[in-house]
């Protein structure tokens, strides 16, 4: 059931006000290092139900006149194809998506960044890349003397051997794809920059997570270590802000870490003014203001926890993660008492899976089971077969139970199936004929043509976008990219759907 827990409006008007008065206090420049995701925020919008995964966007959109944009990639991470899970597209790509994005919002982006530069090949030719379309990349190399010779690191041979990226407006915006981009150091390097020609820029931090004026163990801040255990990030209270403020405030452990050296660095720079007492004194964030009922929050980011539990547990399967993740995810999952079966979708799938071994409708030796809440709270499975998919056939199931039609109906005709099945194994030598998810949506969409049950069925997918759905096994490529496009919030067990070591359908 849709329920409400955040507000976005009175997110937006505080988040707004709050970032201008930041500007307003460091004559009109303000460097804004934009936490977690401008775009797509999918975690945000889970753990916070309610909230516009594009709200952020909003946001930059009302104050487009007075925002220029740097985009920061690391070198490494498009060395070795750094993946973004919830789009399965790689860093590089996802930059320049995000740019496209940016600008049919109407947001001017200034510059790519290619940060800690050493002659990455790949790095090279996405830069050649981007200048054949036009836009200016700067190369950053890693900084001398970091992390610990701030004389070094703050001087013509540190952040000054980096070049000056030119922006004109009084919000530049530093944002990357991801964790590691290097949106801190180009901060830095252009204030360095910015104060030595006179201009007395500022620096802050515009972030979701963890939000500072919830409590500790409150459960959206745990669903925030669950997000980055692959990072260790551990939330703890600021002492910096204790010690400055006497009051108890959250922040994570790398930033309460490197808050000193930070507080030097900026003070180098600025030639002996500091800027923050503590690096919660960095952020700019308002989520806790949009917050509206901290119960659904609580259930949702508690849900959220027990995702990323099993998304450890399928990367680490995959060969994507290393057991200290995993090992991360559980001691979490542990800390708040979760279980993976606390996931309404999940037991219902593990019973759709065993029908399938009763039955023998298995394929391959394989018996899959698959499962999806719907908003109203029913929930409709699906099992495998020689035919289809056991996610296939949840789709089907779950699209005719909201179009109100009976369960025995046929949505795809035998005519369809069989000639999809022949291009699969005749005609392109495929070894496994029964149809994903993406080819079962497209078999539907044909079918309606000539079928109206079908047509109402596929009218139906759009109420999916947002539904928790549960597998018993990895998905293939082909029933990932289908649910990726209904957007519906999938988990899966650790299992894989076929005893063949190469997988590609």
């Amino acid at each position: 059931m849709n329920r409400i827990g955040f507000d976005n409006e009175k997110y937006l008007q505080e988040q707004t006000d709050a970032i201008l008065k930041r500007v307003n206090r460091f004559n009109d420049k303000l460097y804004l290092e934009c936490g977690g995701k401008i775009l797509y925020d999918y975690h945000a919008a889970r753990v916070l139900p309610g909230f516009d995964p594009n709200v952020k966007m909003r946001l930059l959109q009302k104050l487009k006149d007075k925002i220029d944009v740097i985009m920061c990639i690391y070198a490494g991470d498009i060395e070795r194809n750094k993946i973004r899970a919830d789009f399965g597209i790689t860093y590089d790509v996802d930059v320049l998506k995000s740019i496209d994005d940016l600008m049919w919002y109407g947001i001017h982006v200034a510059a790519v960044v290619i940060t800690r530069y050493q002659d990455q090949p790949a790095a090279a030719a996405f830069k050649n890349k981007l200048e054949l379309k036009g836009i200016k990349v700067y190369l950053h190399y890693p900084t001398k003397g970091y992390p610990t010779d701030v004389d070094l690191i703050v001087s013509d041979e540190g952040y000054g051997k980096n070049e000056y990226i030119k922006t004109t407006k009084p919000i530049v915006v530093v944002t990357g794809p991801g964790p590691g981009s290097g949106k801190l150091a180009t901060c830095l390097c252009n204030l360095y920059h910015e104060y030595k020609q006179g201009i007395k820029a500022g620096y802050a931090k515009f972030e979701t997570f963890p939000i500072w004026d919830l409590p500790l163990n409150h459960m959206v801040n745990i669903a925030y270590e669950a997000a980055t255990a692959d990072l260790r990030d551990v939330n703890m209270i600021d002492t910096h802000h204790l010690k400055a403020y006497g009051i108890e405030v959250v922040n994570y452990n790398r930033d309460i870490e490197a808050f000193n050296l930070l507080k030097s660095i900026l003070e180098k720079i600025t030639g002996g003014e500091s800027m923050y007492l503590s690096p919660t004194d960095m952020g700019v964030n308002r989520a806790s203001s949009g917050i509206v009922n901290d119960q659904i929050v609580q259930e949702a980011s508690y849900q959220e926890i027990i995702r990323r539990y099993l998304r450890s547990a399928v990367e680490y399967a995959m060969g994507l993660a290393e057991k200290n993740t995993l090992d991360r995810s559980l001691e979490i999952m542990n800390k708040v008492g979760a279980k993976v079966e606390d996931r309404k979708v999940v037991l219902p799938a593990r019973n759709a899976a065993r029908e399938a071994e009763k039955c023998g409708k298995g394929y391959g030796g394989i018996y899959c089971g698959a499962a999806i809440e719907l908003h109203d709270g029913t929930i409709i499975t699906g099992k495998n077969s020689s035919l289809l998919h056991a996610s296939s056939g949840m789709i089907l199931n779950a699209t005719k139970h909201l179009a109100g039609l009976p369960d025995n109906m046929v949505l795809l005709p035998e005519s369809i199936i069989d000639s999809v099945t022949h291009l699969k194994k005749d005609l392109l030598n495929g070894k496994k004929v029964s149809l994903d998810v993406e080819e079962t949506l497209i078999a539907l969409a044909i079918s309606a043509i000539s079928n109206p049950a079908a047509q109402m069925a596929l009218e139906c997918l759009k109420d999916l976008n947002g539904c928790e759905m549960h597998s018993t096994h990895i998905p293939t490529a082909g029933d990932e990219a289908g649910f990726r496009k209904l957007k519906v919030n999938l988990t899966c067990d650790p299992q894989f759907s076929s005893k063949r070591l190469f997988i590609s359908e």
